[in-house]
């Protein structure tokens, strides 16, 4: 069983079906990154996940206990890190890192000694006595991610904790998080940047329209369009219409179309020298074709028909 275990959730606003059916688990030691675009129902279910909302429907299991009928017990081995900053910008870094310390249970010598170690962890300590309204974009996020973890949880909820910030200070923060990682702790990560779920997760679940229309490790993900077996032609599409093509959606999976641009997959185990003869064969006048390996984001584009950021 996962240190975080969710069974068909369901939540509705009204006749919107913000989460339908979601289940998924997260073991100790894994980050699960949990991908879709705006409105797919990522942050209503780390909302539950963290019994900030009531679900409709299934039940959300954190080490065995669940956030429905033993919400303190489930809540007390969790960290959550929101989208937006939970921190006080006229309190010091060390101010806002005790001060959540002690509303974790902590008592006050222990949240010391804890802040000590989280500000020297997030490279903090010689801005620890300054008002955190000073800090970087960055640091103010490595902050906001200490808060979460004075009680050492079992469990941490990452909500785009790299959101706004600058390359390097994403790149730090990264690292500390696969130290986590290291630890045994269980992470369930949301992100609008592919690159980070391809480099940091070890499993990744795609949502979009509240469902969860798959998940597996990056290669398995691939593997759907493939494997290897992804075409990227130049041409001019801006009047094609591909499902018009004799056979070509037996043979082929769109990815993605634009006037310049057309990103396809073969379907089935195929010679790929057969199916560039094919695809040269198409009735537009192909410039260049290229055979790459597919992406997370065709992945991406294939199972929710728009980009992550829409």
């Amino acid at each position: 069983m996962g240190l975080l275990k969710i069974e068909r959730l369901n939540k509705s606003f009204g006749p919107v079906r913000a989460v339908e059916a979601v289940s998924f688990t997260v073991p100790a030691g894994e980050i699960y990154g949990l991908l879709g675009p705006n409105g797919a129902g990522k942050t209503t279910t780390i909302s539950m996940i963290a019994g900030l909302l009531q679900p409709d429907g299934g039940e959300v299991f954190i080490a065995g206990h669940s956030i429905r009928t033993h919400p303190q017990q489930a809540k007390r081995i969790m960290g959550v890190v929101p989208q937006e900053l939970a921190i006080y910008l006229e309190l010091t870094g060390r101010e806002n890192l005790e001060f959540w310390g002690r509303m974790a249970g902590l008592r006050p010598a222990e949240a010391r000694a804890r802040t000590r170690e989280l500000l020297e962890a997030l490279m903090l300590t010689e801005r620890a006595n300054d008002a955190v309204k000073t800090y970087s974009g960055g640091m103010k996020r490595r902050i906001n991610l200490g808060c979460a973890l004075l009680h050492r949880p079992q469990l941490l909820l990452l909500d785009e904790p790299t959101v706004g910030i600058d390359p390097q200070a994403r790149l730090n923060i990264l690292e500390f998080i696969r130290g986590l990682r290291a630890t045994g702790t269980a992470i369930l990560y949301t992100t609008h940047y592919l690159e980070e779920a391809e480099t940091l997760c070890s499993r990744i679940g795609i949502i979009d329209h509240g469902r969860l229309l798959a998940e597996g490790t990056l290669t398995e993900l691939q593997e759907r369009l493939g494997g290897d077996r992804v075409f990227v032609l130049e041409a001019d599409f801006s009047a094609a219409r591909p499902e018009t093509w004799d056979g070509f959606q037996t043979r082929f999976r769109v990815i993605k179309q634009t006037e310049r641009q057309l990103v396809a997959a073969a379907v089935g185990v195929r010679d790929p020298a057969e199916s560039l003869k094919e695809l040269l064969a198409l009735p537009v006048r192909v410039e260049n074709v290229t055979l790459k390996r597919p992406s997370l984001n065709d992945v991406f584009l294939q199972l929710t028909g728009r980009e992550l950021r829409e």
